[in-house]
Order: structure tokens, then sequence, then C-alpha cells
């Protein structure tokens, strides 16, 4: 509002800016602007606040003639000393609501933030079986399933608290966990120099067997000419955005006509499928369930290739946000003990099955 009409904002001492994300005590607030300005509409949360659990905040809605509409506030010190109150003071138009601190304000890492508040998010792009994907006859959260989401509700119980999934695409997933906004990122993810760099990177939970790997499929009818990654060089190629494949693109083919990337490698497939792509660069395991539900696609795992994964670096990985080596310590501890009680392994087996009974592509 205070940017609509170039007045003065109070709690800046100029004109407007970006109000900031936390206030002194770690108070989390959101903005609304006037009466005159709302115009009768909900009032939505400032889209800097981290914080999602909606019952923290006090919805501000003074068309609805609410008696405490919030802190109205012109010095911040009042709110230290308050803590969380409402002031007296009304700068014109401008309103932010005061909510108790939030876990993450308080504790003295992520860890215990996850521990106070109650619950675990965990962030994940559901369309990779058997991993994490969506059986269509379930609603709300129990929709997401697969060894993943095993994974995830293990740690939470562990941890003592509820576990709540987030689906986002692969993209967001990678960005929500880097940024801090998400608790870890359970996705299938693969260790890469760039990821480990941005991100706290959990020891290997799953490694996969011989019949694993990296790979391509094309169109069967291709199969003759595209034997390896050297056969790429006039070819269309995708791959998932910031993917360990887009990576093997990178590093270990040769050239390529042009490359097509993806936020989902189901889109990848279909785009080999519908010819508007000749190959994908492709986890086998994954290639292999979508042509077991669709057999007539007309599509075939080129044999005999595999793209070379480092040792040091294989097994798929938990990631959290740089600096939160507490969180990821404890993550590390349950996945010992997940591996050593073959735990994944029989959750990926299960979820296998029952990927391929559903139709999951």
């Amino acid at each position: 509002n205070y940017k609509q009409r170039n007045q003065e904002n109070p709690l800046t001492g100029g004109r407007y800016q970006s109000c900031p994300e936390t206030i002194p005590n770690g108070l989390r607030h959101h903005i609304t602007h006037d009466h005159s300005t709302l115009k009768g509409k909900s009032e939505q949360l400032h889209p800097q606040c981290q914080c999602s659990d909606l019952n923290n905040h006090r919805i501000v809605a003074p068309e609805q003639g609410d008696d405490s509409v919030g802190c109205r506030e012109t010095d911040h010190t009042e709110h230290q000393k308050n803590n969380g109150t409402y002031a007296d003071t009304e700068p014109a138009g401008f309103l932010h609501t005061v909510i108790k601190p939030s876990a993450e304000a308080v504790a003295a890492n992520r860890l215990e933030a996850i521990k106070e508040r109650g619950y675990l998010e965990v962030v994940t792009e559901p369309y990779f079986a058997p991993m994490e994907f969506i059986d269509p006859t379930k609603e709300g959260d129990e929709k997401y399933v697969g060894a993943d989401i095993e994974l995830a509700h293990h740690i939470a119980d562990e941890l003592g608290v509820e576990c709540h999934i987030i689906p986002l695409d692969f993209t967001s997933v990678l960005s929500g966990v880097t940024t801090g906004k998400y608790d870890m990122a359970i996705s299938a993810l693969a260790y890469t120099p760039e990821r480990a760099e941005a991100m706290e990177l959990s020891d290997g939970y799953y490694y996969g067997t011989e019949d694993t790997g990296y790979g391509l499929m094309v169109r069967t009818e291709d199969l003759a000419a595209i034997t390896s990654a050297d056969d790429l060089g006039d070819k269309t190629v995708v791959v998932q955005s910031g993917s360990i494949q887009e990576s093997f693109l990178n590093e270990q083919v040769p050239a390529v006509g042009e490359t097509k990337r993806v936020s989902a490698t189901t889109d990848g497939f279909l785009m080999v499928q519908e010819s508007k792509a000749d190959a994908i660069i492709t986890a086998i395991n994954t290639a292999q369930l979508y042509l077991d539900a669709n057999p007539n696609c007309g599509m075939s795992i080129v044999p005999d290739f595999r793209f070379v994964e480092d040792e040091s670096t294989k097994g798929t990985r938990i990631g959290v946000a740089k600096g939160e080596t507490e969180l990821i310590e404890e993550v590390n501890r349950i996945i010992g003990e997940v591996r050593e009680e073959g735990l994944y392994d029989q959750w990926y087996e299960e979820y296998t099955e029952y990927a391929r009974s559903l139709g999951i592509q």
C-alpha cells in the first residue's frame, strides 16, 4: 500500500521497501493493505514468511469488523516490550500482525526446531516410481507413496514428530532445501559436486543392483542407430533439469544435436515416444517401470550401455540446508540403522510391485 501511494514507510523511515521477513525476537509478521484497498478479500500471508503452520498466524480482516486487527506499530521496540501483544499506535494504512515466535527463531538449529514444532517437512517430486509416486486411489497425504516416502515417515518417527510431505517439481525440491524453506529433500537425490556445495548431503541409503544405473532409452526403431552416447551427435536428447542425468549429459556425452530439459522424467519419456526427442538419459529402473506399464509404447532401453558412476559418490542421498550439521548427523544415524536392517531394500521391492499393480508410468 505504501508503494502504491508512494508514502513513507514507518517501519523503514524511507520510501517503500520490501518489509523484512522477521522482526525483533524472531516474531513473524505479514502485511495487509488498509480497508479501502483490501476490498473484502481475505488477507494473504507475507510472501517472505516461511512459516507453514497457518494456525500460528492471526488473519487480519478489518472489513469483517475484527476488534483486534493486529499490532499497529511505528516502532519495532514495542514488539520487544510487549513480546507479542498488540500495541496502540497505528501508521495510516499499515497493519502487521504479531504471532508467537517461530520454532526456527528460538531453536539453536534446525533439528531442535523440528522437534519443537512437532513436524518434519519433506519435499519430493512424486513422479519417480518406485521411490516416490502418487496412488490415484487415495486422497490427501496418503496418496504419496514409495520407498522414499516410507523413509521420510521412518525418519519422522525416529525424531518423534509428524511427517508432512510437500510435493514439488524437481527444481523446486532442490531450491526449497538450499534456501532453507523446507527441512529436507527425499527425492531420489544423487550426489553431484555442485549439489554437495549447495546443501548438506547424507550418506547413501540406496545403492541399487547390477541391473540398475543410468543409461539411454530410445524408440525401438532407433536401437540400431543409437548404441551409446557417442551416437548422439546429431540427436535431440532430453534430461530432467537439475538431475544427475544432466551431469552425465554434460560430462560423458561428446556432442548432441539439441538438448531439451524437463521437470519430470515421465515428460521426457513422452517426448521420445512422441518423436519430440530421440533419446532420454534415465535411471534404468525407472525406464523399465515405464516400459512395463506401457508395453506398446514403442521404446526400448539401449542394451549394453551405462553411464559411468563415480564409486565414491554412488548412492541415493537426502539433502538438507547447508550448515545444518546436527540434522544431517541424526539423519545419517538413522540411515545407518535402516541399511543395517535392510529396510530400504524391502521398501524398494514392495513399492516396485505396488507401482506395477497401479500401472504407474
